[in-house]
């Protein structure tokens, strides 16, 4: 059976100095996990679910289990692994090479327009604070005007990412999850900002709608049947904390 193409550009998608990577190349050479996942500064946890994230993008184990040795076994790279680790190393240096040439360009401008994502919003936010929260990490996003929104994540998922405050960072989250409407009850965690109209349905079931927030972000979401927006008034945008992703390119 003829095998299949490995599909790197899934793969390596986010950025070849992606933390996953680091953790796939320091099993490598540490042939264990928990070695990895310590030299890397994450818990064994997060460094299995980096290397799952990149099997299930690859098709196929990037990481298999080492029999014998002192330790009494480990971990070791598949052959796909390291064909995984030679592209990633290749992309870093025509990487490199590039932002070489652009290195008085703007960091944030390069970032959003190297991803490619099918949600409608996309803005530059600086990493606030960060902290613990019901099991989770509650990331706080500054805004251009210093105003905030704030996302729900998982602590491995923080500590892959690599969030500090004062990172440069890209919030995303899909329009179906931002909520439009002129008032909105404010509840004790979640996003409600307020804004100006842009554009609205016109019709009586409701539809897609634009609001501008005081920072120049426009959010894109939907408004219930009825809500009579109109553009040029002010309205609530609302959106849960866990529908915002967090997005990082180095």
């Amino acid at each position: 059976m003829k095998a299949q193409p490995l599909p790197l550009n899934d793969v390596l998608g986010f950025e070849a100095g992606d933390k996953r990577i680091d953790i796939l190349r320091r099993v490598g050479e540490a042939g264990s996990i928990s070695e990895a996942a310590r030299a890397a500064g994450v818990s064994y946890k997060a460094a299995w679910q980096a290397l799952e994230t990149l099997a299930n993008l690859a098709g196929t184990p990037l990481v298999e289990k080492a029999v014998g040795g002192s330790g009494g076994g480990g971990a070791r790279i598949t052959a796909a692994g390291r064909r995984v680790l030679e592209a990633a190393g290749e992309m870093a240096l025509a990487r490199r090479r590039i932002l070489e040439r652009f290195e008085h360009g703007d960091a944030s401008g390069r970032a959003a327009l190297a991803l490619r994502t099918s949600m409608r919003n996309q803005f530059p936010c600086t990493v606030g604070t960060i902290k613990a929260n019901k099991g989770q990490v509650r990331v706080q996003l500054l805004l251009p005007d210093a105003s905030a929104l704030y996302a729900r994540i998982t602590r491995e998922s923080m500590q892959l990412l690599g969030l500090a405050p004062g990172l440069q960072v890209l919030a995303l989250c899909k329009a179906t999850a931002v909520r439009v409407a002129e008032h909105i009850e404010t509840k004790a965690e979640g996003n409600q900002l307020a804004g100006e109209i842009v554009s609205a349905s016109r019709s009586a079931a409701g539809g897609e709608a634009t609001v501008r927030l005081a920072s120049g972000v426009q959010l894109v979401g939907f408004a219930a049947a009825g809500a009579g927006l109109k553009a040029g008034r002010q309205a609530m945008a609302s959106v849960d904390e866990a529908s915002i992703v967090i997005g990082v390119l180095n």
